[in-house]
């Protein structure tokens, strides 16, 4: 165990889900914060009210700040530019600031929407170039970060998947649920690459890092590049269902009413700087999901 104090904002989400029992693990002072803190031990903290930052700063002074806290719904960050820039950029520059003025660590969450999918794929040193206001108000995040504090980590997440049914509200949980309505067709889109990336070893790869003292900005995916289908197709083989529900491929435009942000067609990262530090311990997507899948595939029995 470390002796030091960690502070998690944005606590509540799928990330944090993942991340609460490795940083217990870890460290011996934790006080986690969510702006809805509605169950367990979850302080209030709206990291956009700088006053709350300052108030819960001051009071439990602690080493480390990994800043959660976010708007990463898409659609509503398009229709909600004002929402998403106040959270997602000036809530980071809050704590950003805060945390250099006591000599803090920060860690930040960013994402591979900072990039624009003109390339296969990009690399800690590529340029970002965002397409959507999510990407640029999380873009803004990084570089506010990188001008305001001295100790820095960020971490670039790729399609993101953990936290089982009831906290998981990205890609697999979607495909979930329409199992569970007992669709025995399931249309997903096979015209944009990612990279997965698993909340349990992204979590568990950060706290490694941050431990190293390497501080910087990395990504940090599972290995391997897919397309959606590909991951839809291998969840449903996971499961068992493969000969009960058809995933059919579907172009982008098929869901261009649902989902209308402009998305990059490449969200596929390279963790080159993890490899070149000999710190890359993110599994393949893949073994990853596999693994993922048993906690759906326990649901399904339980429900049986």
């Amino acid at each position: 165990m470390i002796n030091k104090k960690v502070l998690i904002t944005g606590c509540g989400g799928m990330l944090g889900y993942s991340l609460l029992p490795i940083i217990k693990a870890n460290f011996n002072y934790l006080l986690a914060t969510d702006i809805k803190p509605n169950k367990g031990n979850l302080e209030k903290l709206d990291v956009r009210d700088v006053d709350e930052c300052e108030r819960v700063m001051a009071s439990f002074a602690p080493d480390i700040i990994i800043h959660l806290a976010a708007l990463t719904d898409l659609e509503y960050c398009e229709k909600n530019p004002k929402d998403a820039y106040l959270t997602n950029s000036t809530g980071t520059k809050n704590m950003a600031t805060l945390t250099e003025n006591i000599g803090s660590t920060f860690v930040y969450i960013s994402t591979a929407g900072v990039f624009d999918g003109n390339k296969e794929s990009y690399d800690d040193f590529d340029k970002p170039n965002p397409i959507n206001v999510y990407g640029s108000s999380k873009y803004e995040g990084e570089m506010l970060v990188q001008r305001s504090v001295s100790n820095y980590f960020i971490f670039r997440a790729g399609w993101m998947m953990g936290s089982g049914p009831k906290k998981d509200k990205k890609f697999i949980n979607k495909i979930y649920k329409q199992i569970k309505k007992g669709q025995s067709e399931i249309f997903v889109v096979d015209d944009k690459i990612g990279s997965p990336t698993y909340t349990v070893d992204f979590s568990k790869s950060m706290v490694r890092v941050i431990n190293s003292g390497h501080f910087g900005l990395y990504n940090q995916v599972c290995e391997g590049s897919c397309t959606r289908f590909d991951v839809a197709d291998a969840f449903i083989r996971f499961l068992e269902l493969q000969d009960q529900i058809k995933v059919k491929k579907v172009k982008s435009n098929y869901f261009k009413r649902e989902y209308f942000a402009p998305r990059p067609k490449s969200e596929n990262l390279i963790n080159f700087k993890l490899s070149n530090l000999k710190m890359n311990t993110m599994r393949n997507w893949i073994d990853c999901l596999m693994e993922y899948s048993e906690i759906f595939k326990n649901d399904l029995n339980e429900k049986i």
